[in-house]
């Protein structure tokens, strides 16, 4: 059978189901890790891995990825994806007027906050995306997530997985001024010139963090589209790049991870989650701020680093708020 092709030029923009259809079947790692495997690519970081990610900490300086979670978020309410609601339940004025009903003078403050998982920085889990009704591995999605949530493979069996050796990939920088143009694909050739490029390889079991400059230009110019919006992001071509490189999850700083426009000129949606999270298994990470991380890359002359980003262990969860940590 002959590979699909890795040039975006080549899509037949009339035709996703075929196209996503030839990458689902020549990529999928069904029953790769065992029938009952709840990790898909998570398991290619070995604790190996983890100890040689250690040794890459020289500094201790450490970097958030995250983004804040506040009201002033990018979320504009599709399929009910707000920005998180923050709530004080107890507060110094409480305390102030003696009204929490404590002794002797002691007072506190307690708050609550209501969001979507997926509304800011974080982790898409295995029963996020479903392929014609089946989910990872093979399963029927239905028997997966239901109104208990994803009973299978829900983000709780990630919380310790997602730490290992970190290499981010700054295609802003290396293909433009350091900001692509909404609705530019990134092609596998151009991921492997920007890795030679940077003098950095990517190699099984990394966790990859691919910046576009596209939050960088939503920090400027304000929020406008950027959740469901025009992006830069990867092609669907690269599917075969995700799946030969064997990394173990990736992250971008765009809201959706492949590019949008999708690559259709018909109807379509997210082609590459379809192919990669319920065919290959593979964690996908969002709107991540890489401007910092990718600021001290240059400055240290390395593009590696030790990176520590599990998931909450919300039971039954499809995906995750996280706050990442490149430790320098």
């Amino acid at each position: 059978m002959t590979a699909p092709s890795e040039n975006p030029a080549d899509i037949d923009r009339a035709d996703p189901e075929g196209e996503i259809r030839s990458r689902a079947e020549a990529f999928r790692n069904w029953g790769r890790w065992g029938d009952d495997d709840r990790l898909g690519t998570l398991n290619l970081i070995s604790e190996a891995d983890r100890v040689a990610a250690a040794g890459l900490v020289r500094t201790g300086r450490t970097v958030s990825l995250a983004q804040a979670f506040d009201t002033d978020g990018p979320q504009k309410g599709w399929r009910r994806r707000t920005n998180p609601v923050h709530t004080m339940t107890d507060t110094g004025t409480d305390a102030e007027r003696g009204s929490q009903g404590f002794p002797h003078g002691i007072g506190g403050a307690d708050d609550v906050i209501a969001m979507p998982l997926q509304c800011s920085t974080q982790w898409d889990g295995l029963g996020h995306i479903f392929d014609h009704g089946v989910a990872w591995n093979g399963r029927r999605a239905g028997d997966v997530v239901t109104s208990d949530g994803d009973l299978v493979t829900g983000i709780e069996h990630a919380s310790s997985a997602i730490a290992g050796r970190g290499v981010l990939l700054d295609l802003g920088r290396h293909l433009a001024d350091g900001e692509l143009d909404d609705g530019y694909a990134i092609s596998a050739a151009e991921l492997d010139d920007c890795a030679e490029a940077q003098g950095v390889d990517v190699r099984r079991g990394d966790i990859l963090v691919v910046r576009t400059g596209r939050y960088t230009r939503a920090r400027r110019e304000g929020w406008n589209e950027y959740a469901g919006g025009a992006a830069p992001g990867l092609s669907l071509t690269t599917a075969g790049w995700l799946h030969r490189t064997e990394i173990a999850a990736i992250a971008t700083d765009t809201w959706g991870f492949e590019v949008r426009p999708n690559e259709f000129d018909v109807p379509s949606f997210q082609p590459l989650h379809q192919v990669v999270i319920p065919n290959m298994g593979l964690t996908i990470g969002e709107m991540w701020n890489l401007d910092e991380l990718a600021e001290a890359c240059i400055e240290r002359g390395s593009w590696e680093f030790l990176l520590v980003a599990p998931p909450l262990p919300i039971t039954g969860a499809v995906g995750s708020p996280l706050n990442p940590l490149a430790i320098l």
